[in-house]
């Protein structure tokens, strides 16, 4: 994978243990810092009252490779919501991006070329659940966070995946024959 990755999209959802609403579903947009993706990248880095945009760190003073700048989907509302947003989920985002470089999915003669806009969702009531397994939100969101990585670099789904499925998959917030929920 020597070309320069130019604007590569991907998304992943992967749901929480039971009980738990720890579901993770970043959509993220990986690209080279020369190009289009850095340009949003740089635009995003102001802040936005009630969304608060982070770097993807794996601790103090290790900011990963490629640059990746984490953006709420859920306007934060709360000082516990920034400490999942800022502990459990910071981390599994830094450590899916590192561990797709060390597997080779990133290329790492690119690493510092690239950059990477996650769009992370942390659902509300996780930030008031006292018993909320913050292994369970690192999980869902490391495991989503890689396979969203590998789907971009793969451009997956492809399109003829995609037109084979058109009649046979729906979304799971919208039933088609009674425009309610299918959940």
């Amino acid at each position: 994978m020597s070309d320069e990755i130019w604007f590569r999209t991907g998304e992943a959802t992967v749901f929480a243990s039971a009980g738990q609403g720890t579901d993770a579903m970043p959509e993220i947009l990986i690209g080279s810092v020369r190009g289009p993706a850095g340009q949003a990248f740089a635009n995003l880095m102001g802040q936005t009252a009630g969304h608060t945009r982070m770097f993807a760190i794996r601790a103090c003073n290790q900011q990963v490779r490629p640059a990746t700048l984490m953006v709420p989907k859920v306007t934060i509302k709360s000082s516990a919501y920034v400490e999942l947003l800022g502990g459990p989920v910071q981390s599994a985002i830094a450590d899916a991006v590192l561990d797709s470089v060390i597997a080779g999915v990133i290329p790492a003669e690119q690493a510092n070329d690239l950059c990477i806009i996650a769009m992370i969702w942390i659902a509300p009531e996780c930030a008031a659940n006292p018993e909320l397994d913050r292994k369970d939100l690192y999980r869902t969101n490391y495991t989503a966070m890689k396979l969203a990585i590998s789907r971009a670099l793969s451009n997956s789904p492809g399109i003829d995946e995609l037109i084979a499925n058109r009649h046979k998959i729906f979304h799971e917030m919208y039933d088609p024959e009674t425009g309610e929920s299918q959940w």
